[in-house]
């Protein structure tokens, strides 16, 4: 897997992150994925917290142009 991309997944947890910037980077994420599969893992219906998580498993090439 390239550099890249390894460094795009830690890019995630840095922040703090708009609603849209974390988006924006989960959703390229997974548009370079070959699988993906979201679980929602718990919900707090008294603060409206709720834990969702994702395992995919990215292409290994690297996008035309990077």
């Amino acid at each position: 897997m390239p550099q890249s991309r390894l460094q795009e997944m830690h890019a995630v947890e840095s922040g703090p992150n708009s609603p849209g910037s974390l988006r924006s980077k989960l959703g390229e994420m997974i548009l370079r994925s070959t699988v993906c599969r979201a679980k929602v893992e718990a919900i707090n219906p008294d603060t409206g917290e709720y834990r969702v998580v994702l395992q995919v498993t990215l292409d290994r090439e690297e996008p035309p142009g990077k």
